[in-house]
């Protein structure tokens, strides 16, 4: 089932050289992560049917073959609150270049942390947790193991981050569900050892993690250059 949706996952970005996120939340759906409730909506109606659906509010994101990064273009808007709002976004949005639509998501509150994959010439796939968010670069704190992760991996990775005591719960705020990202690094370390070289690198960014959940709010996955 994984290896089927890895083949057509890649056969559709093959010729972009990189998957764009609807098709990634699926594939890491199959590989046993957890995602937000999505759609991908190509019309303004559909949008508005499903945010009803989930509830606001809601994410709202353009999905374009010509956007890797979509904060580059203010192609994320966050706590869209009712139908007439999210129509003047799928309006905005729907300027961005190469257009193809939205994806609307239920919005997810914690602690918003990277997880990542690098194809390393010597040393094969790179696993990488750290502070995510917008602020991934300033804060630069993260943890590098080589693939495949065992269990105490995953634990090792989460206890030498500097920020673990705002993970473990700080002055009297909530810790986050550390089995949970333990559970999403293992699944994300067997997806990694499926796709191989096939993969440049792959980007979640933000991993949401709460006292319940840890959800791959955002993902880019990189082709290897052929």
């Amino acid at each position: 089932m994984l290896r089927e949706k890895i083949q057509e996952t890649f056969s559709e970005a093959k010729e972009r050289g990189w998957v764009m996120e609807p098709q990634a939340k699926d594939l890491l759906r199959v590989a046993g992560t957890d995602i937000p409730r999505f759609c991908f909506a190509k019309d303004v109606g559909e949008a508005i049917q499903f945010a009803n659906e989930i509830n606001y509010p809601v994410v709202a994101k353009v999905v374009s073959p010509e956007v890797i990064h979509k904060s580059d273009v203010s192609g994320v808007v966050v706590g869209v609150r009712d139908d007439r709002q999210l129509g003047e976004v799928f309006t905005e949005l729907g300027k961005i270049k190469g257009f193809q639509g939205i994806i609307v998501e239920e919005a997810c509150r914690g602690i918003e942390l990277i997880v990542g994959m690098k194809m390393d010439k010597q040393f094969g796939p790179i696993i990488l947790l750290g502070m995510g968010g917008t602020a991934v670069e300033i804060y630069k704190d993260v943890a590098l193991r080589m693939a495949p992760l065992r269990e105490q991996d995953a634990e090792s990775m989460i206890k030498s981050l500097r920020a673990r005591p705002l993970l473990e719960g700080y002055r009297g705020a909530d810790g986050i569900n550390a089995a949970e990202l333990k559970r999403m690094l293992l699944a994300f370390s067997s997806l990694v050892m499926e796709v191989g070289k096939e993969v440049e690198s792959v980007d979640l960014n933000p991993v949401i993690c709460n006292a319940s959940r840890c959800v791959v709010a955002d993902a880019r996955i990189m082709l290897a250059k052929r």
